[in-house]
This record gives C-alpha cells, sequence and structure tokens, in this order.
C-alpha cells in the first residue's frame, strides 16, 4: 500500500505528466497546421511515423525486439489501416481549419467510440452515459452550426477522422488485453510507416529544412505526448488526470491566435465546453471500469 506521502507523490507525477502530454499534443498540432498547407497530408503521415520510429529508437536499443512480439499482428495491421486514413483526414482539416475547432472537435472521437463498442463489444451503457454522449454531440452541433452557416469541408474532414479513429480506440481497448503500451505504439509507428511509404512517394515533395524540422517536432512532440499521456494514466486515477485534457484545447487555442492570428467565436468555445466536458466524462468513466 502507497503511503500518503507517496501516493501525494504519484498523483503530482501524473498531473504534471498529463500538462506535458496537453502541451506536446498542442504543440504537434500547430505544427501540422503549418506543415500541412505546404506539404501533401499523406507525407506528413509518413514522417510523422518515420521518424517516431527514429523517437522510439531508445527503447529498442534497451529491450531489443522484445516490444514486437504480439500474437495478435492481423489486428496491429487493422489498427494501422485506420489509423493510415484517420491521420491524413485530421491533417487535411487541420490545414483547413481553425487549431481550437478542430481539436475541439477531435474530442469526439471517444464519444463515437462507446457507440462502436455498443454495437461491437456488446457493452451495456447507462443513462448518465448517454446523457454525457448527448451532450458531446449537441457540442459538436453547436461548434459546426449547420442550417446557420455553411460547414467548411474541414471541419468535415476532421470529424471523419474523429468517426475513424473511434474505430482505432475500440481495437487498441482489444489489443491493451495482450500487449503492452510500447507495443502498440511501436507497431503503430512501424505499420504506418509502410502503408504511407507508397501514397507519400507518388505524391513526393523534398522537404526543406524548415519543414524537416517541423516533420521532426511533429515526431517528437507526437510520441511525447502519447507516452506522457499513458504514463499519467498507469500513475493515478483518471478522475485526477483525465479532465486536464482540456488543457489541451487551451494550449491550441492560444497557439492559434499567437502563430495563425485565429479567435475563436463564442460558438466554438461553449461547443468545445460541451464536448470537452461530455468526452472526459466518458473517458473518466471507462477508465473506472477497467
Amino acid at each position: 500500500m502507497l503511503r500518503p506521502t507517496q501516493l501525494l507523490s504519484s498523483r503530482f507525477r501524473s498531473i504534471l505528466l498529463m500538462i506535458i502530454s496537453t502541451i506536446s499534443f498542442a504543440i504537434m498540432n500547430a505544427s501540422i497546421r503549418h506543415v500541412a498547407q505546404e506539404l501533401e497530408p499523406m507525407m506528413v503521415v509518413f514522417f510523422r511515423n518515420f521518424l517516431g520510429l527514429i523517437v522510439l529508437a531508445p527503447f529498442f536499443i534497451r529491450h531489443g525486439l522484445v516490444p514486437l512480439r504480439t500474437k495478435r499482428i492481423g489486428l496491429h495491421w487493422v489498427r494501422a489501416g485506420l489509423n493510415l486514413f484517420a491521420m491524413a483526414a485530421f491533417y487535411i482539416g487541420l490545414s483547413l481549419t481553425p487549431l481550437a475547432e478542430a481539436t475541439a472537435l477531435a474530442f469526439t472521437a471517444p464519444l463515437f467510440a462507446v457507440l462502436l463498442a455498443i454495437c461491437f463489444l456488446g457493452e451495456k451503457v447507462g443513462l448518465r452515459r448517454w446523457t454525457a454522449i448527448a451532450i458531446g454531440f449537441t457540442g459538436a452541433l453547436v461548434i459546426l452550426r449547420p442550417g446557420l452557416e455553411a460547414v467548411e469541408v474541414g471541419a468535415l474532414a476532421v470529424l471523419s477522422s474523429a468517426i475513424i479513429w473511434s474505430g482505432t480506440l475500440i481495437v487498441i481497448k482489444v489489443l491493451s488485453r495482450t500487449d503492452s503500451s510500447l507495443t502498440i505504439t511501436a507497431y503503430m509507428a512501424l505499420l504506418l510507416a509502410v502503408l504511407s511509404l507508397p501514397i507519400a512517394l507518388f505524391y513526393w515533395q523534398t522537404p526543406s529544412f524548415a519543414q524537416f524540422l517541423l516533420l521532426t517536432l511533429i515526431a517528437i512532440t507526437g510520441t511525447l505526448g502519447q507516452y506522457t499521456l499513458v504514463e499519467a494514466l498507469s500513475g493515478a486515477d483518471a478522475q485526477v488526470v483525465m479532465p486536464l485534457d482540456f488543457m489541451r484545447l487551451l494550449w491550441t487555442a492560444l497557439l492559434g491566435f499567437l502563430l495563425f492570428q485565429e479567435v475563436p467565436d463564442i460558438f466554438v468555445f461553449l461547443g468545445a465546453a460541451m464536448v470537452v466536458a461530455s468526452a472526459t466524462y466518458v473517458a473518466v468513466r471507462e477508465r473506472s471500469k477497467a
């Protein structure tokens, strides 16, 4: 049993890691927003994962090929295929949509994942989670405002990526029963690099030095964000760290203002609050059942 001081230390470490995760993902999204306007999205997908393998190199040096041991290689391929389309759609959306709006819409992925879990995993959902899901999707409608304004292609691309990404969340949930987080992360980078390479070669543009630096930053922050998120959740209860995920939206909005002079309107703020709150509640409920 952990002593009170140890428990406090573990919680503080997890909170710090979660904050680092939100900052990392915000920087990644801002970098993608910039570079995806200049390079084909599939090239960004390739470099994100190829360079991500290099970021993971220290783990392979330390553990050898142990992280690649799995009995569910087929599911890893399924996850990689879904991720390929989810990443491409998200990167296209980010290149066309304000950062804060795109990030808020991406938060709907856990809500779609609950619906898929009901259909494919036979999960039971109570009234509270149904209410959270309804609030979240209402928030997405507030952001999109269909009927009042024309729904932008970029916003639809982000929403499409969230739907596809929800499928990967279900696959990850199944894989996590037998495979470690490192194995799941390593296979994602490896298989996505393989799948995206032929398409990237078709649209190939040799990145400039500045673009290559941004692509490297995307790989580093994406890998760091994922690793610190997993570590944060392993060191403290979900109800301690998951509410901090809203900071990702705050950092993203700040970067959008500083780098792209984007100022979200009141509808984006209101809808984002609804989506993030409902997604956080669903995530906490999922972790508490695990």
